[in-house]
């Protein structure tokens, strides 16, 4: 859309930032973890139950909008089923993402009863692999890695487990029980983290943690810092020694009160922090001067608002960002409405293309 024919490609912008360099404009990242089903008419559930065509639908879209293209395939209830619970696919105008109908822990006996999963057959893992072993195939010139090991976060895991209501009554009132969730998840994350290694090796992958369920609309900073920083810390550190050699962490929902703890852990050299519309793209790159910092046009705004008033509020993102020194990619701040409206997907990369030139 520039013209330019000496612009870098969305693959070069980000490989720049990662070598701590400025590129020649902010790159576009959007999070579509359901490959934007609004324009790839396929059915929600289809973005995450059929791997090639969730693969094909996210390849194309993101060449259609001009966006980073990174193969990514997961669903935010991920533990749930993978712990031996159900869920369900999303059916229907008003559910766009699966969810889980039965949890694998309903007392604090089942918790010291459960037991670690296979991570070569839990759940949708098998689903994910068959995604990622296509993806694997192929390096284009918008795609920076072409496997995303999605590992997710210890609290909001167990909290899958469990329900997050109920791991949030635990660590007041059993905090053994709440504990042992805790362990059980992030042995998990790391046993998954191996399995990616061995599958796909680390060239070509970035690790995708994060945490939701452990957000200040949740929890408080005390009990973050105390329940949750330990586990995220040897989470991230063991990945690293891995060979992993980036993290994308996706701060999700309210964290300010929390940055100053997230501040103590590695991503990587550099990480790549997503924040929600709830952080300031400013307050994120103080606390976390040496990561790159991405986000964080609220979701929501894609699903009722004019491609107007889309393109003003990615613009001011996009000014604020431009200013970080550590690096800056422009994206939602979390996972995009699957069917929201083409013509505000495409109010971003205009904004992007107009106001994101260094």
């Amino acid at each position: 859309m520039s013209g330019n024919k000496s612009a870098m490609t969305e693959r070069e912008r980000v490989e720049a930032l990662l070598r701590c360099e400025k590129p020649d404009r902010v790159p576009i990242w959007p999070f579509a973890a359901s490959s934007y089903a609004g324009y790839s008419k396929l059915s929600i559930a289809e973005t995450y139950n059929n791997p090639k065509a969730a693969l094909d639908a996210l390849r194309e879209t993101s060449r259609y909008f001009g966006w980073v293209f990174v193969p990514f395939n997961a669903y935010a209830a991920y533990g749930g089923w993978e712990f031996g619970g159900d869920i369900k696919w999303p059916s229907g105008e008003f559910s766009q993402a699966p969810t889980v109908t039965r949890c694998p822990v309903e007392t604090e006996e089942d918790v010291w009863k459960l037991e670690l999963p296979d991570v070569t057959t839990a759940g949708f893992i098998p689903i994910m692999i068959e995604f990622y072993e296509l993806a694997s195939g192929e390096m284009l010139d918008n795609e920076p890695f072409n496997v995303m090991a999605v590992l997710g976060g210890p609290f909001t895991l167990a909290g899958n487990i469990c329900g997050p209501d109920k791991l949030s009554k635990w660590l007041l009132k059993k905090p053994d029980a709440a504990d042992r969730l805790m362990r059980l998840a992030t042995d998990h994350i790391l046993e998954l983290a191996q399995y990616f290694k061995d599958k796909f090796g680390t060239e070509h992958m970035i690790a995708f943690t994060g945490e939701a369920t452990a957000s200040n609309q949740v929890i408080s900073p005390r009990q973050f810092e105390q329940f949750v920083l330990p586990y995220i810390k040897e989470e991230n550190e063991k990945i690293l020694a891995m060979g992993y050699r980036n993290i994308y962490c996706h701060i999700c929902g309210e964290q300010n009160e929390n940055l100053p703890y997230w501040a103590q852990v590695p991503f990587g050299d550099p990480g790549i922090i997503s924040i929600g519309h709830e952080v300031d793209v400013l307050t994120a790159a103080k606390h976390l001067p040496n990561e790159i910092i991405l986000g964080n046009l609220e979701p929501a705004k894609l699903q009722i608002e004019t491609p107007e008033q889309l393109y003003q509020a990615s613009r001011e993102i996009i000014e604020k960002g431009k200013t970080i020194e550590g690096g800056f990619i422009f994206s939602p701040g979390c996972g995009m409405p699957p069917m929201a409206p083409v013509e505000n997907m495409m109010a971003m990369t205009r904004a992007v293309e107009d106001f994101g030139w260094y």
